[in-house]
C-alpha cells in the first residue's frame, strides 16, 4: 500500500540527535551527543520516598484522571517560587503544567501559529523545537547567535521583512546548542522589538538554574508588562527528565487556549510525576539540591574544557560556558564537518553535527555540539582525545 502523509509531516526528517542515539546505544561508543543530565544528579531516594508514601496513603489521587491545567498545589508552588526567586510571573499570568517543555512548543505552535506564518529562531537552536515548528508548516527564519545572544540587527531585519512573524523563540540561558547566555541589554532589546512589531516571545529556559559561574541575568519574562512573553520552564534538568514535567507561565488568554489544545493532546500530564515534583520542591530543600547540581556540573564542565584545551587546541575552538550542559565546538576553515562527525562515529565517539541545529539544515556549518554531563570522566577524556586526533588529521 502507498501511504499518503499529511503536508504537516511529509517533509519532516528524523531528529539527528535521536538517529545518533542508535549508534550511541553501542556500549563501545562514547556518547558526547546526548542532552541527558548526569546520573549522579537524580534524587532517587527522595523520589522513592515520595512515591512510596503517596501510594501507601492515598494511591487513587495519583492513579485517577486529573485536570488538564495541572496539579493545583504544584501550579501554586511554581508561581510562588518563580516570583520569589526570579521575579517572574504576575497576576495577569497563569501556570500550565505540561508533559515536558517540548509540549509547550507544540501547544504554542498549535494555538498561535497558522500555516506559513513565521517563527523567528536563534541560529543555531534546539532541534526539537525547530522540528515542532516545522510540523505545523511554520516558516522558520534564523537569527545568528553572537557571543552575547542573538543579533539584534538581524532580529529587527527579520521582523521588518516578515510582518506575519508570530513568535520569537529564544533560549537565553546557556543556549542549546551554543552554550551562550544572552546579555541583559539584548534581552531588553528583544522585548522592545517584539512589542514594536507585534510578536510574542517564547522564552525557553530549561538550564537557567544551572549557572555555576558569573552573575544571574533576569528572565525576559521578569519585565513583561505587556503580556507578550510566554515562559517555558522544566523539571527535566533539575529533578529528572523521565518524569516529563514542565511548566508554562503565560498571559491568561494564552493559557486558556493552551489548556484546550492540551485536552486534545494528552488530557493531562502524569499526575504521579506532578505530585513527586511538588513534594520535592516544597519539602526536600530544593535550593540546596540546585546548589549540589551546580557543584557537580561546575566540576564536569571545567574538566571538559580543560580536556579540550589539552587535546584539541588549536584545531578545535569552543565557547567557554558559565552553566548548562553543552559546549559548542568549531572546526577550522576548510574542514568538512559532516565528514568529521562520521569519522568520529567510526572511531566510536558520537557528537551532534552543527547543521542539525539550523533553521536550514542544508546550510554549511563548521560546528558540532558535545554534552559533558552524561559520560564518565574516563569516557570524556578518551572521547575528546579521539576528537582532537581526528581534527588534527583533517586539517
Amino acid at each position: 500500500m502507498e501511504y499518503q502523509f499529511s503536508n504537516r509531516v511529509s517533509n519532516l526528517k528524523p531528529s539527528a540527535i535521536r538517529e545518533i542515539f542508535k549508534y550511541a546505544s553501542d556500549p563501545e561508543v562514547i556518547s558526547l551527543s546526548a542532552g541527558n543530565p548526569s546520573p549522579e544528579a537524580f534524587p532517587t531516594e527522595a523520589v522513592a520516598e515520595i512515591s512510596a508514601e503517596i501510594l501507601k496513603t492515598d494511591p487513587i489521587s495519583v492513579l485517577q484522571y486529573s485536570v488538564s491545567e495541572g496539579y493545583t498545589p504544584l501550579r501554586q508552588h511554581i508561581a510562588e517560587y518563580m516570583k520569589k526567586e526570579h521575579n517572574t510571573g504576575s497576576s495577569s499570568d497563569d501556570v500550565l503544567i505540561t508533559t515536558g517543555a517540548q509540549q509547550i512548543m507544540d501547544l504554542c505552535s498549535k494555538a498561535l501559529v497558522n500555516e506559513g506564518e513565521v517563527v523567528i529562531c536563534e541560529a543555531p537552536s534546539f532541534i526539537g523545537s525547530l522540528n515542532t515548528f516545522r510540523s505545523y508548516n511554520a516558516k522558520l527564519v534564523g537569527v545568528t547567535v553572537e557571543p552575547d545572544g542573538m543579533s539584534i540587527s538581524e532580529l529587527e531585519s527579520a521582523l521588518k521583512a516578515n510582518p506575519n512573524a508570530k513568535l520569537i523563540y529564544t533560549i537565553p540561558n546557556f543556549q542549546n546548542p551554543s552554550g551562550v547566555t544572552m546579555s541583559l541589554e539584548k534581552r531588553r532589546r528583544v522585548y522592545e522589538l517584539a512589542k514594536k512589531y507585534g510578536a510574542l516571545i517564547l522564552e525557553d529556559n530549561p538550564y537557567g538554574d544551572l549557572r555555576y559561574s558569573g552573575e544571574n541575568v533576569p528572565n525576559i519574562k521578569s519585565f513583561d508588562e505587556d503580556g507578550i512573553v510566554i515562559y517555558a520552564g522544566s523539571m527535566s534538568k533539575v529533578i529528572a527528565p523521565g518524569l516529563r514535567v514542565a511548566y508554562c507561565i503565560c498571559p491568561k488568554p494564552v493559557f486558556q487556549k493552551l489548556v484546550v489544545c492540551k485536552q486534545g493532546n494528552d488530557v493531562h500530564t502524569n499526575i504521579w510525576s506532578q505530585y513527586v515534583c511538588d513534594e520535592f520542591i516544597t519539602k526536600y530543600n530544593f535550593n540546596n539540591h540546585l546548589e549540589n547540581l551546580r557543584k557537580l556540573y561546575r566540576k564536569k564542565a571545567e574538566f571538559c574544557m580543560g580536556l579540550l584545551d589539552k587535546y584539541c587546541a588549536p584545531a578545535i575552538t569552543y565557547h567557554r560556558i558559565d552553566g548548562g550542559l553543552f559546549i559548542w565546538c568549531e572546526l577550522p576553515e576548510g574542514v568538512d564537518m559532516p565528514e568529521f562527525c562520521k569519522k568520529a562515529v567510526l572511531n566510536k565517539v558520537c557528537v551532534v553535527p552543527g547543521n542539525a541545529f539550523l533553521t536550514d539544515e542544508n546550510q554549511t556549518s563548521r560546528s558540532f555540539r558535545i554534552n559533558f554531563t552524561t559520560p564518565t570522566d574516563e569516557q570524556l577524556e578518551k572521547g575528546i582525545k579521539i576528537l582532537g586526533r581526528l581534527a588534527a588529521d583533517l586539517g
